[in-house]
């Protein structure tokens, strides 16, 4: 699918020429409703285009989502009466996509795509979408928010581990030597103040912890802590990995058993189970890995099957915590796959997390397409992270099957 430069000169206009500050406090739904219009990119399925790649589709959700304010569910504690306002004034760069932790993974995902050049033909089109909300101002927003009072655990520690996702993208970016580059380390460069105002409360936390948090969903410790690692390996920030590392030791050394069969819990968008093993690649070398595994979970089959473990089924795409399953089976995909990534390459066990990592992937991304915005808004997301294998290739030399 080609995209006229016309389209992404009309983006640019558009997306550029907007400051949600300077937006009248009394504005009508009425005028709310062509801000997010004029924000939000056409789709081109309503131009009756050719169809698309998955990663086009990907692209095209999350730039439908990050400047569509509403619906929106906010995590806000209020000081004041002064703090009753909309999530666009809130935190002026993510809030859309329904909340502020899927418009960070949002942004990650076009992010990723762009970086990787996965959708050249869209290039123009994701560099003005995150140019218009990488500015100076809306960052310096989002900076003064985390800053307010009780907001030291604001979307701890999932959304702002998806935003560590975030900047460790464009520092990978930056390296380069193109003029995506360039781009790259401007944004990264804005980014960073609030950065380090996460990593510090992160630091600040982390100590306090006292026990693994074993949920399968967004407060799940496990999954967090893999985006930590990896952000410190990028960043070079050696006491972030050190903190991390030993509290995963810490909570996940001896655990033994872990009860797969009781997996998955009804709103799980996170393997309980899983996620600790895809953590522990990060913190074992391969012999310590392969046997930590035989223990924590000794039922995984060695005759290549996959269906050992059942996909998680979802009975109703409209409801927005059940659907949360369709985002188990692309997270259990990832999970198995970095498993088997970590494991010695005559492991009898890989064929069968692969075969596994490849049924749940599908289902997956079966759900992507939804037309219903309970999945649709961040499901591009977790399939964007498996299809491009992030995990794996943000991790220590492990092998790739």
């Amino acid at each position: 699918m080609i995209y006229k430069k016309g389209l992404s000169a009309l983006m640019i206009t558009a997306l550029a020429g907007c400051s949600v500050a300077q937006e009248d406090e009394n504005q009508s739904s009425q005028e709310r409703g062509v801000f997010e219009r004029r924000n939000t990119a056409p789709d081109p399925a309503d131009n009756g285009l050719a169809p698309r790649k998955a990663e086009q589709a990907y692209a095209r959700i999350a730039l439908n989502c990050i400047n569509k304010q509403y619906p929106n569910k906010i995590s806000h504690v209020l000081n004041s009466a002064a703090d009753v306002a909309e999530p666009a004034k809130l935190t002026p760069v993510f809030y859309g996509c329904f909340d502020w932790h899927s418009s960070v993974h949002g942004h990650w995902l076009l992010t990723r795509l762009w970086g990787q050049d996965l959708v050249p033909e869209m290039d123009e089109e994701i560099a003005a979408a995150l140019a218009a909300n990488f500015t100076a101002e809306k960052i310096a927003g989002e900076l003064e928010y985390f800053k307010g009072a009780d907001r030291t655990a604001f979307e701890r520690p999932y959304g702002i581990a998806w935003f560590l996702q975030l900047t460790t993208e464009l520092r990978e970016i930056a390296d380069g030597k193109d003029s995506k580059a360039e781009q790259a380390k401007t944004w990264l460069t804005r980014l960073e103040p609030l950065e380090a105002v996460i990593v510090g409360n992160i630091k600040d936390w982390l100590p306090k912890l006292a026990y693994p948090i074993r949920l399968g969903t967004h407060n799940q410790s496990a999954f967090a802590f893999g985006l930590f690692l990896d952000w410190a390996a990028r960043s070079g920030d050696s006491e972030m990995a050190s903190l991390v590392r030993n509290k995963a030791l810490s909570f996940h050394r001896n655990d033994q058993n872990c009860p797969m069969a009781y997996e998955p819990s009804g709103e799980d968008f996170l393997s309980s189970c899983l996620m600790v093993a895809d953590l522990m690649r990060r913190v074992m070398d391969e012999r310590e890995y392969a046997n930590w595994l035989s223990d924590f979970l000794p039922e995984i089959p060695t005759d290549g099957s996959g269906d050992w473990l059942a996909v998680g089924i979802v009975n109703d795409p409209t409801d927005g915590k059940l659907v949360h399953l369709d985002g188990l089976n692309l997270s259990r995909a990832w999970a198995l796959e970095g498993m088997a990534s970590a494991l010695p390459a005559n492991d009898k066990r890989r064929a069968s997390l692969l075969a596994s990592a490849n049924l749940h992937g599908n289902s997956g991304e079966e759900s992507v397409r939804t037309p219903h915005y309970s999945g649709s808004h961040w499901l591009a997301s977790f399939a964007t992270y498996w299809r491009t294998r992030r995990g794996i290739s943000a991790s220590r030399g492990s092998p790739v099957s």
